[in-house]
């Protein structure tokens, strides 16, 4: 049995929650590594929508263990509240289910505030945040100042820990002309919530290597897409971490050897929330088409998704940065009922065609696409179940995909709902 990792070889939005969810329900294990309570997904489990940020899909399920690993920043009062949503709804999550890994950072007040006045301001660029603070956290975190959750155990030693971060911190906000942070007062905050969370901490790297020792099966749970990658994406219209599928390995504290296939999930046409590039991006009725019948507004923010064609460019490419074996092609079914259909097959930059998207900003957002048509199907696509289901033109189109970003598709999803999938083959089985 393989151990999967699961990333969006997009800019996020593909369509993760219903492939996760599928998953999961194979898996032992599941394991967020990356991002924050800034990434959205929605999962529908016996009838029952629930809405997650922070955790991992699996703790919705009976009989599985969910971890967060130490390359996640947490927010602990996000993660107190996503439990008592999840309370609500007739699912508890205690210890039993959820694991966090001890070193990982830990989101505050003053970083949600950081993030929000960042982007408010008009000067500078504007990133498009969800202003949840995981950015600032995550500076935190590399400037070797961040408050760890493993910090909340030793109340004596805490006030120093607190007193290293406000040095930088209100520095910053005197600055700004913000009203300093008082160390005890944010001792006490952290102290209160302790008690919350501290039962959940656990060494997440012993706990995965036991797990594989004992063969169980692991579900590498990506957040946001691989476009996103604070290395590899759309530099500085990125988040803060490192998306592409290696960072499940650094961010849980497994070795790479740990991760056996490498699932990305991939829309059948391009959507992307907030600022940056997007050479593919359709501000016509094409594009609003797409959005309204894609349903196309962010789980965590509700910002309505800019549309386009297919960029078969940007897959490709994350295809090979994050090692991708099979994609999970998402709504198919939202491109029912168009004439033709156009998909992205190179760029022309400054006269000259290339076919990799450039990596300086400027050129980016001069990249202008060249497209390839195929025609498109009047049949509905909704609901198939198998290849023989789907009309002759769908088919071409999904093999056209496969032949242009130099990947097979592993699964074809053709609605929202569950059992709407034609499953070619199994990456827990790969």
């Amino acid at each position: 049995m393989a151990n999967v990792v699961v990333v969006g070889s997009q800019w996020g939005d593909e369509g993760k929650g219903k492939i996760v969810d599928w998953l999961s329900e194979q898996a032992d294990v599941v394991v967020r590594f990356q991002g924050g309570h800034n990434a959205g997904h929605t999962l529908v489990v016996n009838g029952v929508t629930y809405k997650l940020s922070l955790l991992p899909s699996g703790v919705v399920r009976p009989g599985k263990l969910s971890m967060i690993g130490n390359g996640v920043v947490l927010d602990p009062q996000a993660l107190v509240d996503e439990l008592a949503r999840l309370e609500s709804q007739g699912v508890h999550v205690g210890p039993e289910r959820l694991r966090i890994a001890e070193t990982t950072p830990l989101i505050l007040a003053l970083h949600r505030e950081l993030d929000a006045l960042r982007e408010g301001t008009n000067s500078g660029t504007r990133i498009g945040t969800t202003k949840r603070g995981i950015g600032p956290a995550y500076e935190d975190k590399v400037g070797r100042r961040a408050i760890r959750l493993v910090d909340l155990v030793d109340a004596e030693a805490l006030p120093a820990k607190v007193e290293r971060l406000l040095s930088h911190h209100n520095l910053i906000r005197r600055g700004l002309g913000m009203p300093e942070v008082v160390t005890s007062e944010l001792v006490a905050d952290l102290l209160a919530l302790a008690p919350k969370v501290l039962p959940f901490m656990d060494r997440v790297w012993e706990l995965l290597d036991k797990a594989r020792k004992d063969g169980k099966k692991i579900l590498f749970e990506g957040a946001q897409g691989a476009l996103l990658d604070i290395d590899h994406g759309t530099y500085p219209y990125v988040t803060s971490s490192n998306t592409v599928a290696s960072s499940a390995a650094s961010g849980s504290g497994v070795g790479p050897g740990a991760l056996d296939y490498v699932l990305g999930i991939t829309k059948a046409y391009t959507t992307r929330v907030g600022e940056g590039p997007f050479p593919t991006e359709l501000t016509d009725e094409i594009g609003k088409t797409l959005g309204t019948k894609g349903r196309e507004f962010g789980v965590v923010t509700g910002r309505p998704r800019r549309c386009g064609w297919f960029d078969a460019v940007l897959v490709r490419q994350t295809v090979r940065t994050c090692g991708i074996h099979g994609i999970a092609l998402t709504k198919l079914d939202v491109l029912d009922g168009f004439e033709e259909l156009k998909v992205c097959v190179g760029y022309r930059l400054d006269g000259k065609e290339i076919d990799y998207l450039p990596a300086e900003s400027g050129a980016q957002a001069r990249a202008e696409p060249i497209y390839e048509t195929i025609p498109g199907w009047k049949e509905s696509t909704a609901g198939a179940r198998s290849w023989a289901d789907l009309p002759a033109e769908a088919v071409k189109y999904v093999r056209w995909v496969e032949e242009l970003i130099g990947c097979p598709v592993a699964v074809l999803s053709t609605s929202p709902e569950r059992d709407d999938t034609i499953l070619v083959h199994n990456p827990f089985q790969a």
